[in-house]
């Protein structure tokens, strides 16, 4: 194997924290225009503006991983399958929870509510993130895939 496969088979894992890495910073902003001491309506404003795009990106990440990743994986590591079919759950849930917020968002919630929408979301983004880093990101070292990174993880 030559040194730029090596780098580019490495690379899926460094993908993979970049993206929660991006998507952590962007609820942490989406988080803060709820705290950082505007009217309602402007906070509201705001996050509806963030939200839209946080709640696409973290949608596009995980329809990515479920269509493109999870599936090599699953091909190249069978014994993994439990971890992806969980990991998929969490998706779900996910995205049951970013449908909370984007409805609370649209009705104009309290900034109080809207940010305990956030705090579940949060969690278990958290969550989900270090469970799936802990379990994927080796696999992801030698994983042999070829698709672009957009494709995979979502576009940011």
């Amino acid at each position: 194997m030559s040194e730029r496969e090596t780098t580019r088979l490495v690379a899926w894992s460094q993908e993979l924290r970049q993206v929660h890495h991006r998507l952590r910073q962007a609820l942490e902003v989406t988080r803060a225009s709820l705290t950082d001491g505007t009217t309602a309506e402007a906070a509201t404003r705001e996050l509806l503006l963030y939200c839209r795009g946080f709640c696409a990106a973290l949608d596009s990440h995980h329809k990515g991983e479920d269509r493109t990743l999870f599936p090599a994986i699953a091909a190249a590591h069978p014994e993994l399958r439990p971890v992806l079919r969980a990991l998929e759950q969490d998706h779900a849930m996910i995205a049951h929870l970013l449908g909370g917020l984007q409805a609370a968002v649209e009705r104009a919630a309290p900034p109080e509510e809207l940010d305990l929408h956030l705090e579940g979301i949060s969690a278990l983004m958290e969550n989900h993130f270090r469970y799936e880093e802990r379990q994927l990101l080796t696999v992801l070292e030698t994983l042999e895939l070829t698709a672009t990174p957009g494709e995979v993880l979502g576009p940011l």
